[in-house]
């Protein structure tokens, strides 16, 4: 895990560059993909998922060491022939757990925060799941343990083959021309966010299109139907780690509710989307009708709760980097816990992005406890010897991250949600 954390110190300045330069781009050419609130919740997203994978969090159903040791026939000698095998092993593979999520109800509730976007850009891109606590993607790396691969390889390759599916998140990038039959290109990874009927489960390749010309799931962007973006179950939060669960939240109640017990238990298994007849019936849920017209979530927010906004998210970033620089100096249960501050921490101001008043409860909770680790430490997990003042920097941070959300809980309030504006043709 601690070589994970080092690799994200490089990854995550990388990615905040190209999305700046992506946001400079649009507005010199009028025709900006952000907007605020959407990217700090894409952002947070990101934040959630590197914590927990940095971590560990999550139980392994099997591991590819062991399916190497008893499940091996031969080994590959050709040093090049390995790592092709190996990047082909995983690409199929990532082929194949990206279908899964897509087609299979209890998956799909890992996958849909990458899906919960009604933006499409580089930001959306981070919007990676915490609630994939089960592992299972090795069983689908069955052909690299047949033929040998060394799980080195596959350490090196799979983070590696995560990064590269970053960039193809733009809608600034036209087709590619002859790429268009070797790569994913973001002509193609637009039709896979898409919502259009036209363009639902189409494009589910994650390197190389050869997989969806194979087996089916190819579509090509069209001219005549512009891809519009998000869930056909709007997420309507800002809040990462609620996405992550809401889906899974809404099949334990319709399995609670169905009559039928044979419904109870396949819920979990049918398709994406598929509820017993009685509790369709009975608990009809709506969904958008008319991609092209339908309210796209919005809160009401002052610029001084978006500068807010901006504010935790480089004060997060910050943590965040100091924890990856310093994970291997950092114990355990000190981990954890670190971790559970970030994860309360995004918790809390992106509910207050979402303007619910209890997320000031939840900073002043999240305040208290940092402050008194300062003061019985003396230190943040060890900060000071880094830099002279850096436990008072982070005590400083969490008194304003307190008092932000005082003022936005309880003085600059909106009298009544503002209506959702209908949105127009996006093209």
């Amino acid at each position: 895990m601690e070589a994970y954390a080092t690799a994200l110190l490089y990854a995550i300045p990388f990615f905040l560059l190209l999305m700046a330069l992506e946001i400079g781009y649009g507005t010199l050419v009028r025709n900006q993909k952000y907007r605020v609130m959407d990217t700090v919740s894409s952002i947070s997203s990101g934040f959630t998922n590197v914590v927990k994978d940095s971590l560990g969090l999550g139980v392994a159903l099997i591991t590819y060491p062991f399916l190497l040791e008893h499940l091996t026939l031969l080994e590959l000698k050709n040093n090049w022939v390995v790592w092709l095998v190996a990047f082909l092993a995983i690409d199929f593979a990532g082929y194949w757990n990206h279908r899964l999520s897509h087609r299979v109800n209890f998956f799909w509730n890992q996958h849909v925060i990458h899906h919960s976007s009604e933006e499409f850009n580089l930001a959306c891109a981070l919007r990676q799941p915490v609630s994939n606590l089960l592992g299972y993607f090795p069983l689908l790396l069955l052909p690299a343990a047949l033929l040998g691969v060394p799980e080195q390889v596959i350490a090196i390759l799979a983070p590696i083959h995560l990064f590269a599916q970053f960039w193809y998140h733009t809608q600034h990038i036209g087709k590619m021309g002859w790429l268009e039959y070797v790569i994913i290109t973001p002509s193609q990874h637009r039709v896979h966010h898409a919502i259009n009927p036209e363009y639902i489960d189409k494009n589910l390749g994650q390197i190389l299109c050869l997989w969806d010309r194979i087996f089916g799931t190819f579509q090509e962007e069209l001219d005549e139907v512009p891809p519009q973006y998000g869930v056909l179950k709007p997420a309507a939060t800002w809040n990462p780690i609620l996405i992550n669960f809401q889906h899974l939240w809404r099949l334990l109640l319709d399995a609670w509710r169905t009559r039928s017990f044979w419904d109870k238990l396949r819920i979990w298994f049918m398709p994406t989307g598929w509820r017993p007849a009685d509790v369709a019936e009975r608990f009809p849920r709506q969904g958008i009708e008319d991609v092209y017209h339908f309210d796209r979530y919005e809160t009401p927010a002052s610029p001084l709760l978006k500068a807010y906004a901006i504010f935790q998210l480089f004060a997060t970033l910050g943590l965040l980097i100091f924890l990856f620089y310093h994970f291997g100096q950092i114990p355990a249960s000190g981990l954890m816990l670190y971790g559970a501050l970030l994860f309360a921490g995004i918790y809390g101001y992106t509910s207050l992005m979402d303007r619910k008043n209890y997320a000031v409860w939840i900073e002043l909770a999240r305040t208290l406890a940092a402050l008194w680790l300062i003061y019985r430490a003396g230190d943040w997990f060890g900060i000071d010897s880094l830099w002279a003042y850096g436990s008072t920097l982070v005590a400083i941070y969490f008194g304003l991250s307190l008092l932000g959300a005082l003022y936005f809980g309880f003085v600059e309030t909106p009298s009544r949600q503002v209506p959702r504006a209908t949105s127009e043709l996006r093209s």
